[in-house]
């Protein structure tokens, strides 16, 4: 059994998301769930990346400082 992209992707997505809130991994990690495919094993439930828009043009204008 092998990982397919798709999830390396997954796993790939959590680690970020975990250094950017500053959070553990491991339950992230623990509640994959995994299936298998012809092309190994995929993730059904990936990380969804949130990103506030309003907090990125924030930082952008006090840049500017």
């Amino acid at each position: 059994m092998h990982l397919n992209d798709q999830a390396l992707w997954a796993i790939k997505l959590a680690l970020q998301k975990s250094i950017m809130e500053q959070s553990d991994i491991v339950p992230v990690l623990r509640g994959f769930v995994f299936s298998e495919t012809d092309d190994g094993l995929v993730v059904e439930n990936p990380p969804i990346l949130e990103v506030d828009m309003n907090q990125t043009h924030k930082k952008e204008d006090n840049a500017d400082v």
